[in-house]
């Protein structure tokens, strides 16, 4: 593999690696990394069964079955690398990942997605020592992966909008730099999704780099934040509260669909000339009724940091009075517009609704109702919510 002499480069001193895989990564990739590694260092496979999941007790069974080994090697993409390197930062070992699918913009953070006692965290992770992505196994991904990484991209725009609106609202910590990096990918993007699904590989040069570049742009700001808002707030309700039994989607595919409905939202709340909002009336308990005791709690330790009391409300009131025509013209310049996206994803033939993804209506109105009350992170569904608009 054209790959060895930059993994020389960068990591030689490891003598013994453990391949992670799954049954359909192992077929994908799994084997031509272990016969070329098998060269240089000893390896142990290590076979995740069934369809395994990115959660604290898979992770800590990952941790003992790689015990022996300098390093891990993930081969795959979501799931199979936020295990790895999320046990990596729990055992101080170095990781690298030989993606199999350009379905997320994972690769390159410092961060997991990891599911601790029902929640889905954003917790530290180690960062890659080398992502390696041959552009055709990524094209030769299952036509759906494809469809992922596509609505995993598009995201940043929405998540722009909230993560700049906090900004403006409450003075948090903004960058534009990681957006800025993504720009002349995205543009190729928004022209070219035939192509990318019918396997151009130019094209699809463009998505790996749009997913690689959005990672780093999550390193340097130390933070999932200029990818993950309101919309992967939604897409992490639907997952921790609805029903498991319901058909089974990837993670792009439903932050497409949410994607589309907080731009929605953030057009129709910019598209008001003035805002009022109102403290909030949703305490603790209401939370531990909502999502149950343990959920409820520790929803409720994130959501009572942003939560409007009285004087908040009033504060915001007056600055909103002052400067809502200012926050909303700056907004409007940097996101892409919900008809726009929409265009894109009906092109691509992605999913682009709810009902696409087999989500009950019931379900999917009260998660762009309750989501924000997951993460302390102001976004849109706050304002909206704070307005009254819910």
């Amino acid at each position: 593999m054209g790959w060895r002499p930059i993994w020389y480069l960068i990591w030689d001193s490891a003598k013994k690696l453990a391949v992670v895989y799954d049954l359909n990564t192992k077929e994908a990739l799994g084997g031509r990394v272990e016969r070329a590694l098998d060269s240089i260092a000893k390896v142990v496979s290590v076979e995740l069964p069934g369809r395994p999941h990115a959660d604290m007790e898979t992770a800590e069974k990952l941790a003992k079955e790689t015990e022996s080994a300098d390093a891990l090697i993930a081969v795959g993409s979501g799931t199979i690398n936020d295990l790895c390197k999320f046990t990596s930062a729990c055992v101080k070992k170095p990781y690298a990942v030989f993606g199999t699918a350009p379905s997320m913009n994972g690769y390159t953070s410092v961060n997991a997605s990891i599911t601790v006692n029902g929640l889905k965290k954003s917790l530290p992770a180690c960062a890659a020592m080398g992502v390696f992505l041959d552009l055709t196994v990524l094209a030769a991904a299952p036509r759906r992966m494809i469809l992922s990484g596509l609505g995993d991209s598009l995201c940043s725009s929405t998540a722009r909008a909230d993560w700049l609106l906090s900004h403006l609202l409450f003075s948090s910590k903004y960058r534009s730099e990681p957006f800025l990096i993504l720009d002349r990918d995205e543009k190729i993007l928004l022209e070219e999704p035939e192509a990318l699904m019918a396997g151009d590989l130019s094209v699809m040069r463009h998505l790996a780099r749009t997913l690689v570049l959005s990672g780093f742009g999550m390193t340097i700001c130390e933070g999932s934040y200029p990818a993950s808002q309101g919309e992967h707030l939604i897409g992490h309700y639907v997952e921790m509260l609805g029903s498991q039994e319901r058909p089974e989607s990837f993670h792009g595919e439903q932050i497409g669909v949410t994607t589309l409905t907080m731009a929605r939202l953030q057009e129709m709340l910019l598209q008001q000339e003035k805002l009022h909002v109102v403290p909030s009336t949703r305490g603790k308990n209401d939370l531990i009724d909502h999502f149950g005791p343990d959920l409820g709690i520790a929803c409720w330790e994130e959501f009572s940091k942003k939560r409007l009391t009285s004087g908040a409300a009033e504060k915001l009131n007056e600055k909103l009075e002052r400067e809502w025509d200012s926050i909303r013209e700056r907004i409007s310049k940097v996101k892409v517009s919900y008809f726009t996206l929409l265009d894109v994803l009906r092109r691509a033939g992605a999913p682009t609704t709810p009902e696409d993804l087999h989500w009950p209506k019931s379900l999917y109105y009260d998660a762009v109702r309750y989501a924000r009350e997951i993460r302390n992170r102001y976004t849109f569904l706050d304002l909206a919510a704070d307005g009254g608009g819910f």
